[in-house]
């Protein structure tokens, strides 16, 4: 058990005021007993201060140049607690200050001894506590959540997902018409359908918690922050707890982005955590945010019932995708949404009793009333909420955490993960920055360097990319050759009824090598994955097309895109070559 000490000027003679002329220990330091910790000066001589006791500095309360005297504090010190300490009194402290003692805390506090101390169990989080139990370590987890598994489990990609699936079924099944099937309007029932969203949430947090244990991670629930660059302390609902170890992985994720001015306050104005908890359908449900989640949570609430609005500040919707990708998605939802509406701000928004007033500038002004808002305008990194400058560990004014290849932060054993260190800000990239942040800790030569890293909108179609998209190649004036096959001649795509989408292709001109790849349609995401290996690979256009794909399928659709690039198409007419 430890306990902190506050370590004050002693008494130095006659002198009266002395000057701070060199700070000899820094946080984190360990110190013995008579180890120097300050040098003064007066007008007569200079002095060291020793320490009174062996401990782990913490914060240092002086600088240089500063004039200090008998009993003013000089740092605090973290000391392994004497017998009976834990019944000293604020009365006995204050004897001690008299006798030049160092005083102590009232309250001690439980401290646990870890090699590798990881703050945050998102997918990140607890991909690397897995790999580095994996790799012989003692790992603590901290997570501030009681389950498992972060924003992205618990109110994040998995039960939206849930959530889109139901939504993608409802909109399914109204195309069944021409196939001689109907259906009456559908019966929802949000209860059930809120519990069958929390039993996903539950299967997998549950599978997690086992996980953890299996491999005999401590997991604490609470929020951390750090106090040194070896130490964290944690609130959780038992009290607080301190953690040392001897090297970190800070995975501590991301917050939705709030606007000033807008009345978050009001239950009305939700985030994307709001939205999917699912309380009720609005009649009116405006969407501020033309990127994938919110056009993800407008797949969700309009196969419900609710009339939707998207207001987006850029001149396309999903802003860095391919716009010929997004052109296919807008012309589908075009259909079930009342407006979309780009180049277009917010200038104000109210709350009332008859609901959240919102006035519009740009392209279409104007002002409308809406039942609910979503604002989804991006996530923040919750860089500045860890108390990482005490670790020393840099932190930019938008709180993002800078990292090398191995993921080390500028203090060299506290690394970091996932969106706290940038774009994009994706669970699947997270979980490979962690695999190489345990590594690296175990001593294995590894390196995050992956020559993509892709993007999905679950959306009904859906949108996936990977790699070069066409938007860059323009913009840098990369060269490239592009194959693109349109689901209209997909056999698979048209028994699904679903021949809005396509599959597109780039390639080096000069190595016929895969350069990016997108996709749109009806499982856009489960398809794009053979395309970023391909590229990983170094596969050109041959490698793809000769590869024997499965007839009749979805997938097929990327190997008849290299025939395209090709000239080898027999589906269709080949392009002509320029």
């Amino acid at each position: 058990m430890s306990t902190i000490i506050e370590v004050k000027v002693p008494d130095i003679g006659e002198f009266k005021e002395v000057q701070v002329i060199e700070i000899l220990v820094a946080p984190g330091d360990r110190v013995e007993p008579e180890t120097s910790l300050i040098t003064v000066e007066s007008d007569k001589a200079s002095m060291e201060i020793p320490s009174p006791r062996a401990g782990i500095v913490q914060t240092i309360h002086v600088k240089v140049d500063d004039l200090i005297s008998q009993g003013d504090p000089i740092l605090s010190l973290e000391v392994e607690a004497e017998s009976g300490s834990a019944a000293i009194t604020e009365n006995n402290a204050s004897a001690a200050d008299d006798a030049a003692t160092p005083s102590v805390e009232s309250a001690a506090v439980q401290e646990i001894l870890t090699e590798v101390l990881v703050l945050g169990a998102g997918p990140g989080g607890y991909t690397a506590a897995f790999r580095a139990a994996d790799l012989g370590k003692k790992v603590v987890l901290v997570e501030r959540y009681p389950r498992l598994g972060g924003v992205c489990l618990n109110v994040g990609c998995i039960p939206s997902k849930a959530l889109l699936h139901t939504a993608a079924i409802m909109e399914e099944v109204k195309t069944l018409g021409v196939m001689g099937v109907t259906y009456g309007a559908p019966e929802i029932d949000l209860a059930r359908m809120r519990a069958g969203k929390d039993r996903v949430v539950a299967r997998l947090t549950s599978g997690l918690a086992a996980l953890a244990k299996q491999r005999q991670v401590q997991v604490i629930q609470g929020t951390g922050r750090f106090e040194s660059p070896n130490r964290i302390g944690v609130e959780t609902p038992e009290g607080r707890v301190r953690v040392r170890f001897d090297q970190a992985i800070i995975a501590c994720g991301s917050s939705p982005l709030r606007i000033p001015g807008f009345p978050h306050e009001d239950s009305r104005v939700m985030d994307s955590t709001d939205a999917l908890a699912l309380t009720d359908v609005p009649e009116r449900l405006l969407i501020i945010g033309g990127g994938i989640i919110g056009l993800e949570m407008a797949s969700v609430y309009s196969a419900l019932g609710a009339r939707i609005d998207i207001v987006e500040l850029k001149d396309q919707l999903m802003p860095g995708c391919d716009l010929d990708l997004v052109r296919v998605l807008e012309k589908v939802v075009k259909k079930r949404y009342e407006n979309i509406w780009l180049k277009t701000r917010v200038a104000s928004m109210s709350a009332g009793p008859e609901g959240i007033r919102v006035v519009f500038e740009g392209q279409h002004p104007g002002e409308e009333l809406y039942d609910k808002v979503l604002v989804a305008v991006g996530r923040l990194p919750n860089g500045q909420q860890i108390n990482a400058e005490a670790a020393g560990v840099a932190v930019d004014p938008h709180g993002f955490i800078k990292v090398d290849q191995q993921q080390r932060t500028n203090v060299p054993h506290i690394f970091a993960i996932g969106d706290v260190v940038g774009a994009p800000m994706l669970a699947h990239k997270a979980m490979h920055e962690a695999r190489v942040a345990a590594e690296v800790i175990a001593g294995l030569p590894s390196a995050f360097d992956p020559l993509t890293i892709p993007a999905v909108a679950y959306t009904d179609p859906e949108v996936a990319w990977m790699g070069l998209t066409e938007t860059q190649a323009r913009a840098q004036g990369i060269p490239y050759e592009k194959g693109v096959f349109p689901w209209a001649a997909s056999g698979r795509a048209l028994g699904l009824h679903r021949d809005e989408g396509f599959t597109k292709l780039l390639f080096d001109p000069e190595t016929k090598r895969l350069l990016g790849a997108g996709i749109v349609g009806p499982n856009a995401g489960e398809l794009i994955g053979e395309a970023v290996l391909a590229l990983e690979m170094g596969a050109d256009m041959e490698d793809i097309a000769l590869s024997i794909h499965p007839h009749p399928t979805l997938c097929e659709t990327i190997g008849l895109a290299a025939e395209m690039a090709h000239g080898s198409i027999t589906d269709l007419m080949p392009p002509k070559k320029r």
